[in-house]
């Protein structure tokens, strides 16, 4: 039986860092390549977790979430029931990376004083640019060992850690707020609302059917729609019938 699991943000900041896990996902999926054209896609995806980090306040935001959690903890950790051990290895790692955080003033700057990366990147921007001459010093790098480019790869990778790290603690955190629960929508249609603001949205549907919901809402009131889609013609088309689901709203 299949599972399809969507996640809908309900703020810009959660978006971003949603943004951010895939890409960290993929370019970790694809960072032990062997042929040219996959190097090439590596560089794709590092340049457009550059291109976000550099667009976005990221340590702000990181600082700023680290402190909430903390403060939560703290609270929690007055709690008869609460593992002490797992709160302690908790905010130890809340700790951690908050002090590493705040020892760099810009995350992802290290990139600028690439030589390498900042002479090719640009030319990743446009379709086709990656060619041999446009970018004959790219290719003379891909021409390089397998061990030299992995080498440089592993170090690219290891100037972005923290932020990796970092996001996938957060990301975790806001996940385990809250578990899922088994919700039944009439008509296709589900309406929520919450007391407490509400950051993410989660949906997990086990009998798919090419059924998939659309969310919009505030951080406070929310609504899913469910839609089906065909295949055949490429239109997707309001479903009517009832949907059962499981929701985490966090």
């Amino acid at each position: 039986m299949s599972v399809a699991l969507y996640e809908f943000p309900l703020c810009e900041k959660v978006r971003n860092y949603l943004r951010l896990e895939q890409l960290f996902s993929q370019i970790k999926q694809a960072q032990h390549a062997q042929s040219e054209y996959e190097y090439l896609h590596v560089l794709d995806l590092l340049f457009n977790i550059i291109d976000l980090i550099e667009r976005l306040d990221l340590r702000t935001d990181f600082v700023r979430d680290i402190d909430i959690h903390e403060k939560k903890l703290v609270q929690w950790s007055q709690h008869p029931d609460i593992d002490q051990t797992a709160l302690e290895l908790a905010l130890k790692s809340l700790h951690k990376y908050s002090a590493e955080i705040k020892k760099n003033k810009k995350l992802g700057a290290s990139f600028r004083e690439d030589r390498f990366l900042n002479n090719i990147k640009q030319r990743f921007g446009i379709p086709g640019g990656a060619t041999s001459f446009d970018l004959p010093i790219l290719f003379c790098w891909l021409k390089t060992s397998q061990e030299t480019k992995q080498a440089d790869v592993n170090n690219w990778l290891g100037q972005i850690q923290l932020i990796d790290e970092s996001l996938a603690m957060l990301l975790s955190f806001l996940r385990e707020k809250t578990t899922f629960q088994h919700v039944v929508s009439n008509g296709g249609y589900y309406q929520g609302s919450a007391e407490e603001k509400i950051e993410l949205v989660r949906i997990q549907i086990t009998e798919t059917d090419d059924v998939y919901p659309v969310v919009s809402g505030s951080r406070n009131r929310y609504g899913i729609k469910f839609m089906r889609f065909n295949s055949q013609t490429g239109i997707s088309e309001a479903v009517s019938s009832t949907v059962e689901f499981d929701l985490s709203c966090c």
